[in-house]
């Protein structure tokens, strides 16, 4: 919306007037909420992004991959993905009814984009991207063609960077803060959404923070400039030229709804990369989680904040130090922990070695421990590889063991708990809330360990006993459902 400014002289011809009365009425609030709007010092449409786009496209690329695949491509094994991961009956299920018909191999081509950050050839792009590929080629818009090594890949917040040869004099783009965001502020995607190169979106910021339960470190910039396949591994920027995200995910059901990577989250991990081809981050040997209202409840504690220990790593940091489960941590040096994602974020940046202080509240009271930090592992080991089957209780649950592939299907640590594999309709678990897939970590303060485990605790309950279970819900986090015997 613009407004006009200046002595503006308008000239009423006979037989106008009326006409002119009523176009005065139909500007007049036009100009009082431009008024307003000076007034607010609030610019609502930018008048072009063209100027925008020219600066950073040259920096952008288009990033194609191609690979050898043995078996089912991707097209079939979308279809036919185990939710429980592997399982003898799944594959025997799949050889049955694909069998010989399945290709024996073939080559796999995906489509991204990638921006590049300095004159050496370093591009960042998504590890999703980039992830088994025999081979990678770099597009620039120029057209140019190089094909591109892979330096480094972080899984863990799906970032890459890849190289090509450098002394080719290649733009760049620089950094923003993504910190310093706020709501509501234009931004613009470039990338290559369905291998149409080089195309610009425009948008705002909708929300900071988001939870998406892509990987322990999510921590998403969401907006509704238009992200499509191929759009992944480009940067999101703002209204100054630089990049504040990298555009990594959206929701197939939801048009316009996109997510990037803070690039200042993304910042330390690129550096990493560059410099040492990988990650280490810091690792208290903990499983945690937040603190809401049902928690807070079960365990007494008014105010929601912290991070309580559901399970600490035998021989770990935290185990060597002394902290125990059903600890809350409330600070690491002086940091105040707002949440599990909070902790589990700035124990990552802890360099692997250092000692950090934190503070715990047990049974009601705060102690302190020192901590030596160690470095995270790539997988635990915690796991069982062989999963015991339960039987439908009396409460209508049939549970399993957890093993390190359910866990890493449900996006959990392995450890401690049963996965509920089925509830009864009708029973009294179903009535009471108790969900296919949960995993119980509780009963009654009591920790359950294995499906054995398990049956003996409801075994040793009478009828009418009251029973409190404490469970971990895919998107939902931990909460306690409440049935008697």
């Amino acid at each position: 919306m613009r407004c006009l400014q200046g002595d503006s002289k308008v000239r009423l011809f006979p037989g106008f007037f009326l006409v002119a009365i009523l176009i005065g009425l139909v500007f007049l609030p036009a100009t009082y909420r431009c008024a307003e709007a000076k007034t607010a010092d609030v610019v609502m449409v930018p008048e072009s992004f063209s100027t925008l786009a020219e600066m950073v496209s040259p920096a952008v690329v288009n990033v194609r991959t191609e690979k050898n695949v043995q078996g089912a491509g991707r097209a079939l094994r979308q279809f036919h993905q185990n939710p429980f991961g592997n399982d003898d009956r799944f594959n025997d299920f799949f050889e049955k009814f694909f069998g010989e018909q399945m290709p024996k191999e073939h080559k796999e081509r995906s489509l991204g984009s990638g921006f590049i950050i300095d004159r050496d050839g370093f591009i960042v792009t998504n590890n999703h991207v980039i992830e088994n590929a025999d081979k990678i080629k770099v597009k620039l818009k120029d057209g140019k063609e190089y094909n591109a090594e892979i330096i480094g890949r972080d899984p863990s917040t799906d970032l890459a960077l890849i190289k090509v040869p450098s002394g080719n004099n290649l733009p760049v783009i620089a950094f923003g803060d993504s910190n310093d965001l706020k709501v509501g502020q234009w931004v613009v995607a470039i990338g290559s959404p369905f291998g149409l190169e080089q195309t610009v979106t425009a948008g705002i910021l909708s929300a900071k923070g988001r939870v998406i339960g892509s990987g322990p470190y999510d921590n998403f910039l969401q907006t509704d400039a238009s992200i499509n396949p191929g759009n992944s591994g480009g940067p999101l920027i703002d209204m100054q030229g630089k990049v504040i995200g990298i555009n990594t995910a959206i929701i197939a059901s939801g048009q316009g709804i996109g997510f990037a990577i803070p690039i200042n989250l993304a910042g330390g991990i690129i550096e990493q990369l560059k410099n040492k081809g990988e990650v280490t981050r810091g690792w208290l040997g903990v499983v945690i989680s937040d603190i809401n209202d049902d928690v807070a409840e079960y365990y007494g504690v008014k105010d929601k904040k912290g991070a309580m220990v559901m399970e600490v790593v035998k021989g770990d940091p935290a185990d060597l130090a002394g902290i125990q489960a059903n600890d809350i941590i409330l600070e690491v040096n002086d940091h105040l922990v707002e949440t599990s994602r909070d902790l589990t974020n700035h124990i990552a940046g802890v360099p692997v070695g250092e000692k950090v202080k934190i503070v715990i509240l047990r049974n009601n009271k705060k102690q302190t421990f020192t901590v030596e930090i160690a470095k995270r592992p790539e997988e635990s080991k915690l796991a069982s590889k062989n999963p015991e089957k339960g039987r439908e209780d009396e409460l209508g649950i049939r549970v399993t063991n957890l093993t390190k592939e359910l866990a890493q299907r449900l996006n959990i640590s392995p450890g401690e708990g049963v996965l509920v594999e089925s509830v009864e309709s009708g029973s009294k678990a179903a009535e009471a809330g108790v969900q296919e897939g949960d995993v119980i970590k509780e009963i009654n303060h009591q920790a359950v360990k294995s499906a054995k485990d398990y049956a003996a605790q409801i075994a040793k309950l009478k009828k009418s006993d009251a029973i409190q279970m404490f469970i971990w819900r895919m998107n939902a986090g931990f909460v306690v459902v409440k049935l008697t015997k």
